[in-house]
C-alpha cells in the first residue's frame, strides 16, 4: 500500500492545542529490525609471531667508556608538570622524504565536501562516506541512518532510532570460554521508528557530508533536482537530533507506526513548537517521542503537522527552519519532557576540546558552538564516565533524564554549553621503570635477579634481531623493536650492565634505521588522499586485511604506538639519537598520524585514533561496518597512549608528556567502565560482566571473542598485552585477580594456565603479577620454562625484571632460591658463551 505524502497545504489540519490524531497501526513484518550477533570480517591474524630466532652469532660486550655519550640523558622519574594548553602543535612539517607522498588510495571519499582541514578516518560518522552510506552512526543514545529509499518506511530521509535493552538480542555464553551468562549482546539495527526527511527527497537523493571534524559533521540531503533540502548537524551526545531545512516540505515517517500525535502549542520560548508522537515498538508497548519544530518565518504555520496514515506526518510547504526529535524514556513522563522542553529552540554544530595540566590534576573542556535560539542552554548525553569525573560546575547541570546506550551503560542530560572533566590523578610517576600505583617506579632487585638478569638479557640480545623486526609487517616489526628496547633499558637500568646495553643499543638502532629509512620490504607511504602514514601492504596485494588492515587506517595506534615507544627508550639511553638524521621528525610524524594534537595540520587530522569523547580508541578504518566502530585490544589502546606520554618526556616535550599523562588516566577511567568488569560494575548488562573482558567492544554491540579465535587466552590476553609499567594502572589489582579466578586459577578457573600453550601462556603468567609476583618470577625463572612462552613482542629478561620488582624474588637470599636462580644461569649462559 502507498499513501499520498505530498498534499497541499490546504489539505492539512489547523490544529488547536491539545489537539489529538490518531491511525492504526500494526507493526509490519521486519520492522523489528535485525540483530548481528555473528562476528563481521576481520583481520584473523594472531596478534603476534609463533617464533622466534634463536642466537645466530655471540653479542660483542661493548665498553661502556668507549662511549661517554651514551646514557640516559632524561630525568629517570617523570616529575609534575605545569602546561595551560596541551594541545599544541608537535609540527606541520612534511613527512620526511623518504616516507614517499601517493594520491591513489584504494578508498576514495565519497560525497564528502571538499575542507580544508585534513579528513578524519576512525570517528563515528564515517559510515555516511563509505560503501552505500547506509550503516548505521552512533552518536549516543541515539543512532541515525541514511533511509536511501529502503526499509519499512521506504523513506529518504535520516532514521531515527532508539533501543531499550529488553530489545537487545545475546548468545547463550559458552561453556569452557565465557564466564559469564551470556556470550555477546547487540541492539537491532534497521529499525526505523522515526525519520525526519522532506517530501521533496525521493529516487535520486544524494547524500553528502561536510565539516568533518573530530566530534561532529553535517549530514546533507539533496533533492533529484541538486538543492540541498535538509541538513543535520551531528555529534557524539547531541540532546537532540536537529534537521535544518532550506525550503523543504517536512515529512516525518515511520517504519513501526505512528498511532497518535498530539499538538503540545509553544514552549516557553514562543519560537518553538511541540508535538507528543506515539510510537510502535517490537517490545510490544508504545515510546513516547517528542517532535519540535521552530520556523525561521513567522509567516509559517507550525501547528499544521497533519498524521496522515500510521507512517506519515506532513508539514506545510515552503519550511525555513528546523525540527528536533527526542525521545522519552519509558520512565520519564512529564518530568522528562519539561527538560526537554527548556533546552528546545538550540542544537550544537561543532565542538572543540582544550585541557591543561597542573601537577597531578588535568582537566579538560568540551565545549560546543550552537545555533538556533542560542539564549538558552544546550542540553547534550553525557556517558558513565563523564559523570563519575564531571567539575563540581559541571555536575550541577546534571538532570533527573537517562537513556540507555547501545554499549555504554545508561546516558545522562546535562544541561551546559560546555562540560569540565577532571582527572585528579594523573600517573605522573610513572616512567621506563617497572610501577604500581603501590610501589611507584622500582628500579631495584636483589643481587641474585641482577645476575639473572645479566644472563638473560645477554642470552636474548644474541637472539636474531634483525630478522625479527623485518618481518613484512609493521605490526609484528614494531612489536619486536619495543621487545629489544625493553631488554636494553632494562640491562642498563635494573640489570647495571651498560656495557651490555650499550651493545643491544647499537644492534637496536641499527635495526630502527631500517625502518626510518623505509627500506623495509614492505614501506610506508604518505597517503595524500585521507592524509596518513600507511603501509603499501594493500596497494601491493589488494587484500584489505594485509597487515591488520593498516592500509585502511586500521589498528594504527597499535602499529605506530610500538615504534614512539622502542623510539622513547631509544632516546632515553642515548640523547644524540635524537637529533641524528630524521629520527626524530620520523617519529613525530608517527605521533602525528595517530594522536595528532591540533586540527590545522596541514598533513594529519586531529585525534585520529583517540575518542576524546568516549575515552578510548576505535581501531576501525575506512570500511563501512554494520556495528559501528570497533576495538579488540584495549590493552594496545593504553600502550599507544603511554608510548606517547614517554616519547613527549624523551623529547622534552611537555605538552606531549602532559597529553600522554591525562590520556592514561582517562583511559583508565573509561576502559573500567566498558572494557574490564569488576564484579562491582553496573554499567554492563549484569549477566555479560562474568566474562571480566569485552572481547571486541562495537559501537552497537559487545561481542566476547576475538577476530583471531574464541579461546580464553585469546579473549582475556588480548586485553593484557604487552605489559608494561602503565599496565596496572588500567588493569586494578581487583580486576587481575577477579579474571585469574574466573579464567585461569588451578582450582576454579574454567581454562586453568598450565593447559595454555605458546606465547599466552607467557602473557598470562605475567599478568599474573600484579596480584601475586611470586608466583609469575618463579615461573621465568624456573628450570622448567621455555621460550616457546614468550611471543614475538616479549622478553624473559622483562617479565623476571617486572616481577621481581614487584616483590617476587624476595626469597633469593635463600640457599634454596639462590641455588635455582644460579642453575638457569648457567642453564642460560650456556647457550650463548
Amino acid at each position: 500500500m502507498t499513501f499520498a505524502t505530498n498534499l497541499p497545504d490546504t489539505a492539512l489540519a489547523s490544529l488547536s492545542v491539545s489537539a489529538v490524531q490518531t491511525a492504526t497501526s500494526a507493526i509490519p513484518l521486519g520492522a523489528a529490525g535485525s540483530i548481528i550477533l555473528s562476528l563481521e570480517p576481520g583481520p584473523t591474524a594472531a596478534p603476534f609471531l609463533t617464533s622466534i630466532g634463536a642466537a645466530t652469532a655471540t653479542l660483542p660486550l661493548a665498553n661502556a667508556s668507549a662511549y661517554p655519550s651514551l646514557g640516559p640523558t632524561a630525568n629517570a622519574t617523570p616529575t609534575p608538570i605545569s602546561v595551560g594548553n596541551i594541545f599544541q602543535m608537535i609540527d606541520i612539517d612534511a613527512p620526511p622524504a623518504q616516507i614517499t607522498p601517493t594520491g591513489d588510495h584504494p578508498v576514495a571519499p565519497l560525497g564528502i565536501h571538499k575542507q580544508q582541514d585534513r579528513l578524519e578516518t576512525n570517528k563515528f560518522y564515517a559510515n555516511f562516506f563509505l560503501g552505500d552510506q547506509m550503516a548505521g552512526t552512533w552518536t549516543h543514545p541515539y543512532s541515525v541512518s541514511y533511509g536511501n529509499g529502503s526499509g519499512e518506511s521506504s523513506s529518504w530521509g535520516l532514521v531515527i532510532s532508539h533501543t531499550e535493552r529488553d530489545q537487545f538480542g545475546t548468545t547463550p555464553a559458552e561453556a569452557g570460554i565465557d564466564a559469564g551468562k551470556i556470550k555477546n549482546f547487540a541492539s537491532p539495527v534497521g529499525l526505523q521508528p522515526l525519520v525526519l526527511s522532506a517530501a521533496e527527497l525521493g529516487n535520486g537523493t544524494k547524500l553528502t557530508t561536510d565539516s568533518l571534524e573530530a566530534f561532529s559533521v553535517n549530514v546533507n540531503l539533496a533533492a533529484p533536482n541538486g538543492t540541498n533540502v535538509l541538513t543535520f548537524p551531528l555529534l557524539q551526545g547531541m540532546g537532540f537530533v536537529t534537521g535544518v531545512y532550506n525550503d523543504g516540505t517536512p515529512l516525518i515517517q515511520s517504519g513501526v507506526g505512528i498511532t497518535s500525535l498530539v499538538y503540545c502549542g509553544p514552549v516557553d520560548n514562543y519560537m518553538t513548537y511541540k508535538y507528543r508522537a506515539s510510537v510502535g515498538a517490537s517490545n510490544g508497548s508504545d515510546s513516547t517521542w517528542l517532535i519540535y519544530v521552530t520556523p525561521s518565518e513567522k509567516s509559517y504555520k507550525p501547528n499544521s503537522f497533519t498524521l496522515l496514515d500510521a507512517k506519515n506526518v506532513q508539514g506545510r510547504s515552503n519550511f525555513n527552519g528546523y525540527i528536533q526529535i527526542a525521545k522519552v524514556p519509558t520512565d520519564g513522563g512529564n518530568r522528562s519532557e519539561l527538560v526537554y522542553d527548556a533546552a528546545a529552540g538550540v542544537y550544537p554544530t561543532s565542538a572543540s576540546i582544550s585541557g591543561s595540566v597542573s601537577g597531578q590534576a588535568g582537566t579538560y573542556t568540551l565545549k560546543w558552538t550552537k545555533a538556533g535560539d542560542t539564549s538558552r542552554t544546550l542540553l547534550m548525553w553525557a556517558l558513565p564516565h563523564h559523570v563519575q569525573s564531571f567539575s563540581s560546575a559541571t555536575a550541577r547541570g546534571l538532570k533527573n533524564l537517562k537513556l540507555i546506550t547501545t554499549t555504554k551503560g545508561y546516558a545522562t542530560a546535562v544541561s551546559g554549553d560546555s562540560w569540565t572533566l577532571e582527572e585528579p590523578n594523573l600517573p605522573i610517576d610513572l616512567g621506563f621503570a617497572p610501577w604500581s600505583p603501590e610501589t611507584g617506579s622500582v628500579k631495584s632487585v636483589s643481587s641474585a635477579t641482577i645476575e639473572l638478569l645479566n644472563a638473560v638479557a645477554y642470552a636474548e640480545l644474541n637472539e636474531d634481531i634483525e630478522t625479527q623486526t623485518n618481518t613484512s609487517s609493521i605490526y609484528y616489526d614494531g612489536k619486536a623493536l619495543a621487545k629489544f628496547a625493553t631488554i636494553c633499558y632494562t640491562a642498563n637500568t635494573i640489570a647495571k650492565n651498560s656495557s651490555l646495553a650499550i651493545s643491544g643499543l647499537k644492534k637496536l638502532q641499527e635495526v630502527f634505521a631500517l625502518h626510518v629509512d623505509n627500506v623495509m620490504p614492505i614501506p610506508i607511504v604518505y597517503d595524500d588522499v585521507w592524509g596518513g602514514i600507511v603501509s603499501v601492504c594493500s596497494y601491493k596485494s589488494g587484500d584489505t586485511g594485509c597487515d591488520f588492515g593498516n592500509t585502511y587506517y586500521n589498528d594504527h595506534h597499535f602499529h605506530y604506538g610500538y615504534y614512539v615507544y622502542a623510539a622513547a627508550v631509544i632516546g632515553y639511553l642515548n640523547s644524540s639519537w635524537l637529533d641524528a638524521g630524521t629520527n626524530k621528525a620520523w617519529v613525530n610524524t608517527l605521533v602525528r598520524d595517530y594522536a595528532n594534537s591540533i586540527t590545522d595540520d596541514p598533513y594529519f587530522p586531529f585525534a585520529r585514533m583517540f575518542d576524546w569523547y568516549h575515552g578510548h580508541s576505535w581501531a576501525h578504518g575506512i570500511s563501512a561496518a554494520a556495528d559501528g566502530k570497533d576495538q579488540e585490544s584495549s590493552s594496545e589502546d593504553t600502550m599507544a597512549s603511554y608510548a606517547i606520554k614517554q616519547w613527549g618526556h624523551v623529547i622534552k616535550d611537555v605538552n606531549m608528556e602532559a597529553r600522554g599523562n591525562l590520556m592514561l588516566a582517562i583511559h583508565a577511567r573509561s576502559l573500567q567502565n566498558y572494557y574490564l568488569y569488576t564484579d562491582d560494575n553496573t554499567v554492563q548488562p549484569a549477566d555479560f560482566i562474568g566474562n571480566k573482558v569485552a572481547g571486541i567492544l562495537f559501537e552497537n554491540k559487545v561481542d566476547h571473542v576475538t577476530y583471531f579465535g574464541d579461546v580464553p587466552a585469546y579473549i582475556q590476553g588480548i586485553h593484557m598485552l604487552p605489559l608494561l609499567p602503565h599496565t596496572p594502572l588500567i588493569r586494578t589489582k581487583t580486576f587481575v585477580q577477579e579474571e585469574w579466578e574466573a579464567y585461569f586459577a588451578n582450582d576454579t578457573g574454567i581454562s586453568p594456565v598450565w593447559n595454555i600453550t605458546g606465547g599466552w601462556r607467557g602473557i598470562i603468567k605475567g599478568n599474573q603479577m600484579f596480584i601475586d609476583p611470586t608466583a609469575s618470577f618463579d615461573f621465568f625463572s624456573g628450570s622448567s620454562f621455555n621460550t616457546s612462552y614468550l611471543d614475538n613482542g616479549a622478553s624473559q629478561t622483562w617479565y623476571l625484571a617486572y616481577s621481581a620488582a614487584l616483590g617476587g624474588d624476595a626469597g633469593t637470599s635463600s640457599k634454596n632460591k639462590r641455588e635455582k636462580v644460579r642453575n638457569l644461569v648457567n642453564q642460560v649462559s650456556g647457550k650463548v658463551i
